[in-house]
């Protein structure tokens, strides 16, 4: 979706005719969306492989939470925010172009703090590299108030409440351009606000609860937090579909006049899941640290040794910059095969042959 999103945004904004521009505009509107439904079950995908690995052995996990590797996911929390963002931008941005989102448009700005609030939330780290003085100043390694913001319990809430903002986006959008007739338009209104209030304040609810529980258990509440996100997901969209019948419509959706800016977020989102999918894969092998298989076959070789994160990060931007170049490569050769529209046939009719 990424690649393909990329490569539509290029086309769209060298169109010279509105008839291309309209055509990849509605290309980048259908990569992105293939972007958003492979978005939202990453965090979820995340927890699974963290949860198996601490339970194979708890010391890996340590090593990545809270080890050597734990400022990598500090940057990966920046660049799935990113993510979070770009996708919403485009959300945002995209309404411009459908006649009756002003409705709705008002919203958007809450939802932007919410995400801001959120990502400050989700990137913020337990702990952090200081001078002895500076750890003396503040009266030992966690800080008083924001340490308690780096804690899983208050990362899941982030990230979970993220999630339920981008569906409601999501949901809006769906809904930008049609008038609701239904009988039931009102129970359903009130249905949809009420799961996502009802979600978040459930999330929320289980954040602060984990906090007066020991990490063994906290880890747990991790479980009805996705689970409430995934029933908001699938409940409030089964609804929101389900009003669309006999809805009438405020007008065509007016292709090729998106704004550069959600053009924009299309690129940063392609780069950020191509760097982001390089980062944990690196972290994935890396949590070997010395070993081929790990506590099985020990790896004694010269260059058995874990990269810095600045190495790391270089070796990273490369990598994302190499893959790129390889993609901008194929689509010049086959650009290059491309031709030109020929002309129009004759309308003439011609005569028919002798007999």
């Amino acid at each position: 979706g990424g690649i393909v999103g990329a490569y539509a945004a290029y086309h769209y904004l060298t169109a010279k005719d509105e008839e291309t521009k309209a055509h990849y505009d509605w290309v980048c509107y259908v990569a992105m969306f293939i972007c958003i439904f492979g978005l939202i079950p990453l965090p979820f995908a995340g927890y699974w492989l963290m949860k198996e690995v601490y339970a194979f052995r708890q010391q890996m996990g340590i090593t990545l939470m809270g080890g050597i590797m734990a400022w990598l996911f500090i940057i990966q929390a920046v660049m799935i925010g990113l993510l979070f963002f770009a996708a919403n931008s485009y959300l945002h941005n995209s309404m411009s172009r459908v006649n009756g989102s002003q409705r709705y448009m008002k919203y958007c700005k809450y939802m932007v703090l919410l995400l801001i609030v959120c990502f400050t939330m989700w990137m913020t780290p337990h702990t952090i590299v200081m001078t002895p003085g500076e750890l003396k100043e503040m009266g030992g390694a966690q800080h008083p108030i924001v340490g308690h913001f780096g804690v899983m319990s208050a990362k899941n809430t982030a990230v979970n409440l993220m999630i339920t903002c981008t569906v409601l986006c999501f949901l809006l959008y769906q809904r930008s351009n049609k008038k609701i007739t239904v009988p039931w338009a009102t129970v359903g209104n009130c249905w949809i606000t009420a799961i996502f209030i009802g979600a978040a304040l459930n999330i929320i609810f289980l954040g602060v609860y984990g906090y007066f529980l020991p990490a063994n258990q906290r880890v747990g509440l991790s479980v009805p937090q996705v689970t409430t996100t995934l029933t908001t997901l699938f409940a409030g969209t089964a609804i929101n579909i389900s009003m669309f019948k006999d809805s009438e419509s405020m007008g065509d959706i007016k292709w090729g006049t998106q704004s550069k800016v959600g053009t924009y977020a299309i690129f940063l989102l392609a780069i950020s899941f191509t760097w982001l999918m390089g980062l944990m894969g690196y972290i994935r092998s890396a949590v070997r640290l010395f070993w081929h298989v790990t506590e099985v076959l020990r790896d004694n070789s010269p260059d058995a040794y874990t990269l810095t994160i600045g190495e790391a990060g270089k070796m990273l931007t490369f990598n994302t910059l190499f893959v790129w170049v390889q993609f901008v490569i194929v689509f010049w050769v086959a650009s290059l095969s491309a031709k030109a529209a020929k002309d129009k046939a004759s309308d003439a009719v011609p005569a028919p042959a002798q007999q």
